[in-house]
Formats: structure tokens, C-alpha cells, sequence
């Protein structure tokens, strides 16, 4: 007999595994509120320090030059495009050395599939960047990191090794969109697979890396994708335990061709709370305030997320569709503290960061 969605919840907070059905009944029937109260509870269990956490970091965009054309994209151009780019290293360094100076202890680099960077440009400027500077590099995601791989006629493995040697430090979940099939095809034809992007996490996490993952939902998906994109995510993470955190985000319309209401504060708080229900064996949920506004990631607190995620000194992506929140460390440490907790610095890792010193 299939259970309540209150009876779900309770499960899930005294620990015991919830199945497919049961998530699917939770998008089906479960009530905000309680889905909201459930999740917070088995966060304030995984996380019972009195505090909540925050990163001081930047998106990078090293080019905008991208062939996969996905139809939810706004940031790519074509090769030919007079207003493609491709980063000078010089400028990288210059943003990178801002970022320092505000404290930020890791940058996210991402681009698209360019058609003429192969692995030994991206070697090279890790390399740059690693003997200029102390900072973490958290970038490529996986469909980077596989194109990169094929234009460079390597293996999965062999790119990823050789970008952790070259200054690579952790990987990050973009790109997963929705780990099923019919969903991608629809929306990233031109993309890396379900098994592709799960291989590339894998195998990062068999060379003792570190990766994120993510979710961006509120396009042409259902529920039930949804689901099946969690349980994905799930079943990797018992298999090898190298993800650090996961992060949901809402698919923004503007400037698309995906033409679709933006998904809302309801949607976007249920699917945060039923992911904390699901993921069990992830402990980090980070919020999504570039997406939905900085009082929405504030709720998002009490809704399972653990993280208000990063300043984001700078990001390109979301803006390039019409939607631009931007807030300071002032501003992150403010909202986490009106909620109820203390507010830390952290880094990739979840480590704390001591405070900068006043000597």
C-alpha cells in the first residue's frame, strides 16, 4: 500500500531510504509547508552547528563560443559571431586577482564547446594560473571536459588526469540539466549524453577529485524527470561518494527557444526540500538566489538548503536571460543571519574559512 506524503516525510527524517514512488507522490500530492518542514528537519540533522554557509567566488566565462546550440542557452554565439569571444589570459589573471582581494577563494570557469581549444590550452593556463596564484580552480564542466577530450583524441580519463595535473582542482555539476535521455534530446541534442556526463563524475571522482552536481528544471521536463535525474544522482553518489554538494536551479526562458512561464518561487522551494528528501547521502544543498532573488534563497534555508552558495562576483550566464540578482558578502551574511543562523565562509570543500586576519 503506497504511503501518504506526510508518511514519506516521516520516513525520510528517521532516516530510511525513500523509493521512486515515494518522491513521485511527493511531487504529486506533498503539501509546500510540510515538504518544507521535512526537509529542514533532516537538514538541521546532517547540519546541527548553528550556522550556515557561504562562498566567496566568481564565474568566469572564458569564451562564449559554443557548437551544441541548446535551445534553453542565451550566452552562446557561433565561431563567427562578431561578438565571440575567447578570454585573453591577461584579463583572466586581472579577474582573478579582484577576486583575491574580496577574499574569494575559487573561481568556476566555464565556457561552451569551442571548436579550437584543445587540451593543451587549457593546460597551459591552469599552469598560468596556478604559479601567479593561490586560488582553487573549480571548472570545466563535464560536456567541456568531454569535447575537450574528443577534439584532443584523448579518453575520458587521460583529459581529466592530465587537467588535474596541470592545476584542475575540482569539477563542477553544470551540464546535467536532466540526466535522462528524452529530456536532452529535446532540449541539448548537440550535447554529451546522460552516460557521458555520469562517466565524467565517475571517473573524476576514481582519480580522487572532487565534483558538484546540479539540476535545471522548469523547461520541457516532467516530475517524473526529475525523479529519475535524483535517483541518478543517488545511486553515483553511493557508488563512489565524490560529490560535495548538489544544487537545483530553475531553467529562466528569456532570450531562448524555449518559450515557458519562468518557474516560480513554489516550484522551485518543493523540488529544493523534495531533493534534500531524496539525497540522502549528499550533505551539502546549496541554494539558488541568482535564479530566484535573494528572499527566495533566504527561504531556501528553511527548506533544506545548508549553503547560500557564492557571491558570484561575477556571472554571465543567467544575465545573458534577462535575469540579473546581485548581491554582496554583506549582503549574503545579512540574509543568512535574519534567518535564524551565523553566517561562515567556506571553501569548495565545505571547510570552513578562517576569518582574514587584522594584523
Amino acid at each position: 500500500m503506497s504511503l501518504s506524503p506526510d508518511e514519506i516525510i516521516e520516513k525520510a527524517v528517521g532516516g530510511e531510504r525513500i523509493t521512486a514512488e515515494d518522491a513521485a507522490a511527493l511531487f504529486d500530492k506533498g503539501d509546500l509547508l510540510a515538504l518544507g518542514q521535512g526537509a529542514d528537519r533532516i537538514c538541521r540533522i546532517m547540519h546541527p552547528e548553528p550556522y550556515r554557509t557561504y562562498a566567496v567566488d566568481r564565474n568566469i566565462n572564458y569564451s562564449n563560443v559554443c557548437i551544441s546550440r541548446c535551445r534553453f542557452c542565451a550566452f552562446h554565439r557561433s565561431p563567427e559571431s562578431e561578438d565571440a569571444y575567447v578570454l585573453p589570459p591577461a584579463d583572466l589573471f586581472a579577474k582573478i586577482e579582484e577576486t583575491l582581494a574580496l577574499g574569494g577563494t575559487h573561481i568556476l570557469m566555464q565556457g561552451g564547446l569551442h571548436p579550437g581549444l584543445k587540451i593543451d590550452v587549457f593546460e597551459n593556463l591552469f599552469r598560468a594560473v596556478k604559479e601567479r596564484f593561490d586560488i582553487h580552480l573549480h571548472c570545466l564542466s563535464p560536456p567541456e571536459i568531454v569535447h575537450i577530450a574528443r577534439l584532443s583524441g584523448l579518453t575520458v580519463a587521460e583529459c581529466i588526469a592530465r587537467l588535474r595535473d596541470a592545476g584542475l582542482d575540482t569539477i563542477p555539476g553544470g551540464g546535467a540539466e536532466i540526466l535522462l535521455e528524452e529530456v536532452r534530446r529535446k532540449i541539448s541534442p548537440n550535447k554529451c549524453s546522460t552516460g557521458e556526463w555520469l562517466t565524467v563524475m565517475r571517473t573524476a571522482h576514481e582519480l580522487g577529485m572532487r565534483t558538484t552536481a546540479t539540476m535545471m528544471f522548469g523547461h520541457v521536463e516532467t516530475p517524473a524527470h526529475r525523479v529519475g535525474h535524483l535517483l541518478r544522482i543517488r545511486d553515483l553518489q553511493d557508488e563512489t561518494g565524490g560529490f560535495t554538494a548538489f544544487i537545483p536551479w530553475t531553467f529562466q526562458p528569456g532570450n531562448t527557444r524555449i518559450d515557458v512561464p519562468p518557474a516560480g518561487a513554489f516550484d522551485y522551494l518543493r523540488t529544493l526540500a523534495i531533493s534534500r528528501l531524496v539525497l540522502d547521502n549528499i550533505a551539502n544543498l546549496q541554494a539558488s538566489w541568482v535564479t530566484q532573488g535573494a528572499k527566495v534563497g533566504q527561504i531556501a534555508l528553511r527548506f533544506g538548503a545548508n549553503d547560500m552558495g557564492g557571491t558570484m562576483i561575477e556571472e554571465n550566464v543567467v544575465r545573458a536571460a534577462g535575469v540579473e540578482f546581485r548581491m554582496t558578502r554583506d549582503d549574503v551574511v545579512r540574509l543568512i543571519q535574519d534567518a535564524g543562523f551565523g553566517a561562515k565562509q567556506r571553501d569548495v570543500y565545505y571547510e570552513i574559512v578562517p576569518p582574514a586576519s587584522t594584523d
